[in-house]
């Protein structure tokens, strides 16, 4: 470690300046970022052009980087033969209800944990928290069996959507980071509130939730990407056709479709949720980073 201008950095500015030492660190620099790039972006470009290949092409071995005679034909085949239109719309669909689900029960779980601090606050947080070393696996089986014979009621929610929106609603990861953000709102505002004769609901309403829209845009991404990726539980609480995801949608129709068309289908199916991130990157950001420090 060296310490230059009360700046601590692993390497010094004198170092820097050195012909080998700036030489060293601007090679380094660059084969890491081509590295990360082309382990990001190389499954990316595989399945853009792969969709643009013939059957034969796609299958050779080995691969050409960039199709001999590009088909965009693949993507209107896809669009038709596996009803994109119908599986796009379910899964939008599931996705909306999941954020609204989401915005409304873990931001009021949060509020509750952060400002009206309830009995045993700190210990309930604990035991939401401790869920999330819970492999994801090992709890499809108690969710299953509770989705076909739903406690009390006795409901089989099978091809409902609740049977996506409720599992996702108690997220212990999205109300640790609302509560993380919530905390680091002054008090001095929930004080003023109250003296002004303010409800802890009308307190959340009209002064929690406008200083919150970073975080509650990061909730809502979040909410949409797990719905959107996800397959394992839709293809098990989803079985009838009308209702799947456009994940299951996809793997239903490949056995029987080609592999250029199956490809150029996941490249459609990825598209909406790109734009959402590249639209709101700067808000994920912002949202994640804000609350992370008080003061």
């Amino acid at each position: 470690m060296a310490q230059d201008s009360g700046t601590r950095t692993l390497i010094s500015h004198a170092q820097l300046r050195r012909g080998r030492g700036k030489a060293i660190y601007w090679t380094l620099l660059a084969v890491v970022v081509v590295v990360f790039t082309l382990v990001f972006l190389g499954p990316l470009y595989w399945m853009v052009t792969g969709a643009l290949k013939s059957g034969q092409e796609i299958a050779q071995t080995p691969p050409t980087l960039w199709p001999k005679d590009p088909q965009p034909q693949n993507y209107v085949d896809a669009w038709h033969n596996l009803d994109l239109a119908k599986l796009l719309f379910n899964t939008f669909y599931y996705a909306a209800g999941a954020v609204l689900f989401q915005l409304v029960f873990d931001t009021a779980a949060a509020y509750s944990l952060s400002k009206l601090r309830p009995v045993l606050g700190n210990v309930i947080l604990g035991l939401m928290l401790t869920t999330l070393m819970i492999p994801a696996m090992v709890l499809i089986v108690p969710q299953y069996v509770t989705v076909i014979d739903l406690p009390i009621l006795h409901l089989n929610l099978l091809d409902s959507p609740f049977a996506i929106w409720l599992p996702l609603v108690a997220n212990a990861f999205n109300i640790f980071l609302l509560k993380r953000f919530f905390d680091s709102i002054p008090e001095d505002l929930m004080a003023a509130a109250l003296m002004d004769g303010a409800t802890p609901l009308r307190t959340l309403w009209s002064i929690i939730l406008p200083m919150s829209r970073p975080i509650l845009g990061v909730v809502s991404i979040f909410a949409v990407t797990a719905v959107w990726k996800d397959f394992l539980w839709p293809k098990l609480v989803m079985p009838h056709p009308e209702t799947r995801t456009v994940s299951v949608g996809i793997y239903a129709f490949s056995g029987g479709t080609p592999m250029n068309v199956v490809v150029a289908a996941s490249v459609i199916a990825a598209i909406p949720t790109v734009i959402v991130f590249l639209i709101f990157q700067r808000n994920i950001m912002s949202g994640l980073t804000t609350g992370s420090l008080k003061g």
